[in-house]
């Protein structure tokens, strides 16, 4: 299956580019290929660079958050259980884990994903539709 290609308009793309993994619904010059909200999207500077690969939804003005910047990477569940467990073995080596913040969405290159740990109760905050509600939802947990 081929990915979408989420083009940005020329002189877009400056917070991206800088290192932010947020995608604006003004900065797509436009979309080529068939996707749903929740899909993983290839996305490509105007003149066709490639910038990264994230989940897409158009009903959000941050229409794609950014997983990766490697367009070859393959975005599956092996990928996000090991951004989950790269998470987790950082908190352990500067917090005290008893209660904490496990997952800090960007920070930790899940966008749109928090999870706090209060004891031994999880609590999830998930902001981006292909962690949630996507036809082909990638969900590791």
């Amino acid at each position: 299956m081929s990915l979408a290609v989420v083009t940005l308009k020329k002189g877009e793309g400056r917070f991206l580019k800088a290192g932010g993994m947020w995608v604006f619904d003004n900065e797509i010059a436009g979309v080529v290929g068939s996707y749903v909200n929740g899909d993983v999207v290839l996305v490509h500077d105007f003149d066709g660079y490639p910038l990264g690969k994230g989940f897409i939804n158009t009903s959000s003005r941050i229409t794609v958050r950014l997983l990766c910047r490697d367009e070859h990477r393959e975005i599956n569940r092996d990928f996000m259980e090991q951004r989950v467990r790269d998470a987790w073995e950082y908190r352990k080596r500067v917090t005290d884990t008893g209660s904490c913040r496990v997952i800090f969405a960007e920070a930790d290159f899940l966008p749109g994903l928090v999870v706090d740990k209060f004891e031994d109760v999880l609590v999830v905050q998930s902001l981006a539709w292909g962690l949630t509600g996507g036809k082909r939802q990638l969900s590791a947990f």
